[in-house]
């Protein structure tokens, strides 16, 4: 036991090192978001999550939003539990059978203006589960989507300019995401 500690001790980590942050191209672009959101609306933009069958790597990413490196609470972004108070609903998932009547009512719930992010390639097309008995297909085969965001999962970068890019083409820097379209 002592001999694995000592080597424990001796030997570097195995794990790799953090990419270097980039503090300020965040800050920014959260800004800018802030910036828009108010602009738009009034005040700022409320985030309502929906997992409609995923496997969770989405969900994970979107949680990062609210670690201490995004910290999108700081710029006046929240998430709120019920689509009644939402913005704008991020949806993660291929479609499942059983979720399909939930995401609809969910839609429904969100009061005008509301737009729909599909997070993932699940989300967009199926990913992975496409075809299978149990899924229905993207997001977009239930309700609109107005914001396909590629990856699996995509980065919390993007999906933070995805949310920049529902305020208009100008309020964003070049992503890796595409437009859908609008409802």
């Amino acid at each position: 036991m002592r001999k694995h500690l000592l080597e424990g001790l001796i030997r570097k980590p195995l794990t790799e090192r953090a990419p270097a942050p980039d503090e300020g191209a965040t800050a920014e672009l959260a800004a800018a978001l802030d910036r828009a959101a108010r602009k738009r609306l009034g005040r700022s933009l409320s985030i309502r999550e929906i997992d409609a069958g995923s496997c969770n790597g989405c969900e994970l990413e979107i949680i990062a939003l609210n670690n201490a490196f995004y910290d999108l609470e700081r710029f006046g972004l929240r998430f709120v539990a019920s689509p009644r108070h939402a913005d704008v609903l991020l949806v993660t998932g291929p479609v499942t059978k059983n979720m399909r009547e939930a995401l609809e009512r969910t839609y429904r719930a969100t009061p005008d203006p509301k737009w729909v992010v599909a997070v993932g390639d699940c989300a967009v097309d199926g990913g992975l589960f496409a075809g299978g008995y149990a899924c229905v297909g993207g997001v977009d085969s239930v309700i609109p989507v107005d914001i396909h965001i590629r990856g699996c999962p995509p980065n919390p970068r993007s999906i933070l300019e995805a949310l920049l890019a529902l305020f208009g083409p100008k309020s964003f820097p070049k992503s890796r995401f595409e437009e859908g379209e609008s409802s």
